[in-house]
């Protein structure tokens, strides 16, 4: 698989560690710093450690696992830390983990000392196919995903396939959720290759296929002005539905759970709205019902949490709440504006889906 040119930097996917280290090696820094959670740190820093074996300029540092950790708090923390270790602006910030690692560490970078160099190693599913291209950082502010943030691109990003093989299947069905919708939104036939594929673990080929898509449509569109909208399809109504869990729930939902949720509420407004057939909504009702559990939480008292959330979202324009949504499987449409009652009638026609298993 060739190397994909993203805005301003290369996502490496052959001998990703090997050529990471050839990379910190030719950028003469000062030193650096590898960011991981307690989990990462566990099952996936070691194998990192061993590349960098001859390596001695460098620090770990470590914050606690999940969403929760993603916020200004946290942040602080962090660049005290650098602090401390008398970071200068030749230091390099290595973020090994997840998208919460890599949206975070990025912008811990992006903002310390007004920027020193970061890269990410992706190393769930979600992050290599979702927070490896695009070129954004971001934390949390009351539990409003990503509405703290810059438009900061990495030095580089190292993709390895060996750690997915470290993920439970929850986390892979959390990615998997992204792989989808890139399906649902530009290309049909990776769709059904994606629905019929036995997907324990996504083949390096497909995760390559689904970062190249949304490379393309963060090359023709860097800032979200228009095109890249495309890729929150899904996001209006499931970034509510994850912030609603992570305020009430003791096990929250995972990202590619909300998505997933919010894809079927969507997919619904698609057909009052764009012209999606029935047959196809079926379709994707059917795929997305049989990889993720129901969502029981989703009676009509929380609709004006949810509403709420929803006109928090960083796409919205004024008080109007836009949605991407689908023509068809394949092919999307943006800056579509749901009204309050628009929204509220997906929720209840995915309350109504009796067939879904409980979570």
């Amino acid at each position: 698989m060739d190397t994909i040119n993203s805005i301003d930097y290369p996502v490496i996917f052959e001998d990703s560690l090997t050529e990471l280290v050839r990379f910190i090696e030719k950028g003469n820094y000062s030193r650096f710093f590898v960011f991981t959670d307690e989990h990462t740190s566990i099952y996936c820093l070691p194998l990192l450690q061993e590349k960098i074996k001859h390596l001695s300029n460098y620090d770990l540092i470590e914050v606690n696992a999940g969403e929760e950790s993603k916020n200004i708090d946290f942040c602080i923390g962090v660049w005290k830390m650098l602090i401390d270790f008398s970071a200068d602006r030749k230091s390099l910030m290595v973020n090994l983990g997840g998208g919460v690692i890599t949206d975070m560490g990025g912008f811990i970078a992006s903002t310390y000392k007004r920027g020193i160099d970061f890269v990410n190693i992706p190393t769930t599913l979600l992050s290599q196919v979702d927070a490896s291209v695009g070129g954004k950082t971001g934390i949390d502010l009351d539990h409003i995903k990503n509405i703290i943030g810059t438009f900061t691109s990495p030095k580089a990003v190292f993709m390895s396939h060996e750690f997915l093989d470290t993920l439970p299947k929850r986390q892979i069905l959390s990615g998997l959720a992204e792989m989808l919708k890139h399906g649902l939104i530009m290309d049909a036939a990776y769709w059904n290759e994606l629905k019929n594929s036995d997907l324990t673990i996504p083949t390096p080929e497909q995760v390559y296929q689904s970062v190249k898509i949304k490379n393309e449509v963060v090359m023709a569109d860097p800032t979200e002005k228009g095109l890249r909208k495309s890729l929150n399809f899904g996001h209006t109504i499931g970034h509510a539905v994850e912030a609603y869990s992570l305020e009430h729930n003791v096990d929250p939902l995972t990202h590619g759970e909300a998505i997933a949720v919010g894809m079927i509420c969507e997919a619904w407004l698609s057909v009052q709205k764009t012209g999606l057939s029935q047959d196809e909504l079926n379709e994707i009702v059917a795929v997305l019902t049989k990889m993720y559990p129901k969502y029981e939480h989703l009676d009509d008292s929380c609709h004006g949490v949810l509403y709420s959330f929803m006109k928090k979202d960083k796409k919205n324009e004024g008080d109007a709440i836009n949605c991407t949504l689908l023509y068809k499987i394949g092919e999307c449409a943006i800056n579509q504006i749901c009204t309050e009652d628009e929204l509220c009638e997906s929720l209840k026609y995915y309350a109504s889906l009796n067939s879904l298993v409980q979570l």
